[in-house]
């Protein structure tokens, strides 16, 4: 089967372990093998489930990317092929140029870049950024795969 270069958000939680309203990505824009490009407007929601009292605060624009990053995955799966589980080992050189996302107007434009990676692990360089391009958050973050539950 190959993918679409778009889909909305019911096909991208085909993709993703996160279902409902933590599915926090709305549409892929493009994707290919190194890179993938999505945009959102659930920043904005008020019953975005990462929002606080506070707000939905800047440092959540990494789960917005990690999002990105588990859906890149699932696209690159061969067919027949059921996507690993992928934890977020760490995030590096993180860039917060925002407080929070909630107040950001427009859509954000979530991309995600892989830069190395084999079976076990995957690094990948990210960037939130709003309608109009400016910076929100970018940074690198290391996806560890196949990674057993604990039960």
């Amino acid at each position: 089967m190959t993918h679409p270069q778009t889909m909305k958000r019911e096909a991208i939680e085909a993709l993703i372990p996160h279902r409902g309203s933590m599915c926090l990505l709305e549409r892929l824009e493009s994707w290919d093998a190194e890179a993938i490009h999505c945009t959102t407007s659930t920043h904005q929601l008020p019953d975005n489930p990462l929002r606080t009292a506070s707000g939905l605060m800047a440092p959540n624009a990494i789960e917005y990317a990690a999002q990105a990053m588990a859906l890149h995955g699932g696209l690159l799966m061969p067919e027949g092929e059921t996507p690993s589980a992928g934890f977020i080992a760490s995030v590096r050189n993180v860039r917060l140029a925002v407080a929070r996302l909630d107040d950001v107007p427009g859509a954000l434009h979530v991309r995600a870049r892989r830069l190395s990676g084999d079976t076990r692990q995957v690094l990948y360089e990210f960037s939130v950024t709003d309608a109009n391009g400016a910076a929100l958050a970018d940074g690198r973050a290391v996806v560890v795969l196949n990674t057993p539950m604990p039960t």
